[in-house]
């Protein structure tokens, strides 16, 4: 029996569940949602609500401390710089699991993986990157071709 056992072990080894559960949070901290199956999502979601206190705090003790989890420096600005600050007054539950139902090919189950408050953190580089392709679609469409 596996009273008190904390870890989910996934069917994975040691470093290819530490791998998963990076490249799953660094998706989550990305697209600011993400679809996966209960398990990962459960386990992803134990895995990035300590990081998202520590980034709240926002010393460089801290910094380097997600960066051990998170490798892609990137992804850690990301997540001190834009969703630590939304959730500053916040007491915890940042994440949220919601069950969508089962996949066609293998039944296994399937849930959404977000943030709380999900439409107050969308990424103004997102934004502004579909600003900039909307811009590019209208130049394409004005320059006339030519023969």
């Amino acid at each position: 029996m596996r009273h008190q056992k904390r870890v989910k072990k996934l069917g994975r080894n040691a470093s290819h569940r530490k791998a998963t559960l990076s490249n799953l949070a660094s998706s989550l901290i990305e697209h600011k949602r993400i679809k996966t199956t209960h398990s990962k999502a459960k386990a992803t979601q134990q895995f990035i609500e300590p990081l998202i206190t520590k980034a709240r705090r926002g010393t460089l003790h801290d910094r380097r401390t997600v960066l051990k989890h998170i490798k892609k420096p990137d992804i850690v600005k990301l997540l001190f710089d834009e969703v630590a600050p939304h959730y500053a007054d916040r007491p915890g539950g940042y994440t949220r699991v919601t069950k969508l139902g089962f996949r066609d090919n293998d039944c296994a189950s399937v849930s959404m993986l977000e943030f709380v408050d999900f439409a107050g953190i969308e990424s103004e580089s997102t934004e502004e990157e579909s600003k900039k392709s909307s811009q590019k679609k209208a130049k394409v469409k004005a320059v006339p071709a030519e023969d």
